[in-house]
């Protein structure tokens, strides 16, 4: 079954471009268009959607508050952030409101397919760095460093848990984190996939921003 796709930006002629490459992909079918988000969430009443590319300038309404109520929504499709930046307080903001990731408008388009291909199976698309560098450009945003999480579920991580956390909020992918503690790759993925059940999260990108949240890592990506 081809993945759908919704595509939410206000320039016609970027649609247009996107809406190409992905017609050409045999498990990629574009469902839905829309101009801004509210027009993005409208839409999404009516049309079954996986995955939606969202722009954050918009008119009418942005595509960071767009992204919070579409992901307050039960079972909601898949957000991928499209922004011009690389370091935008725009795609700060959408990560915090749930969006999957974010990439750039001009990625290569084996690039934006993968990460189609990979939010859709239910992984990140943002590199855990690209995250970090983000957030320590924008934590004074953030809360000060405190002593207890905000979170009340990291108190029951196990050891090793919050260990697996602190290193992927750091910006590790598995295997380095694998090798960090002298693990095998697919142990490091079960103890992620634990640590996303028991904090609620829905994906590492969720983790690098609780953990920077709740001040268990602070700007620079070290240990709070």
């Amino acid at each position: 079954m081809a993945i759908r796709v919704m595509l939410v930006d206000d320039q016609v002629l970027l649609r247009t471009g996107f809406r190409m490459v992905l017609a050409a992909q045999p498990d990629m079918e574009v469902v839905a268009e829309a101009g801004d988000g509210a027009e993005a969430i409208e839409m999404l009443r009516s049309t079954a959607v996986d995955v939606v590319l969202m722009d954050v300038r918009m008119p009418r309404l942005d595509g960071v508050e767009a992204t919070r109520r579409i992901c307050a929504q039960q079972d909601p499709p898949k957000v991928l952030i499209l922004t011009t930046f690389d370091l935008d307080e725009y795609a700060f903001s959408g990560l915090k409101a749930g969006a999957s990731g974010f990439m750039l408008k001009d990625v290569p388009p084996a690039e934006l397919l993968a990460a189609i291909r990979s939010v859709h199976s239910g992984d990140a698309v943002v590199a855990p760095s690209t995250t970090r560098r983000l957030l320590d450009r924008f934590s004074p945003m953030l809360p000060s460093g405190e002593k207890e999480p905000k979170n009340k579920h990291v108190g029951k991580l196990t050891e090793r848990e919050r260990e697996v956390m602190l290193l992927v909020a750091q910006g590790l992918s598995n295997g380095e984190i694998a090798a960090r503690l002298v693990l095998s790759e697919a142990t490091v993925k079960t103890h992620v996939g634990r640590i996303l059940t028991k904090l609620n999260l829905r994906d590492r990108v969720q983790v690098v921003v609780l953990a920077y949240e709740t001040g268990l890592v602070r700007a620079g990506g070290g240990a709070g």
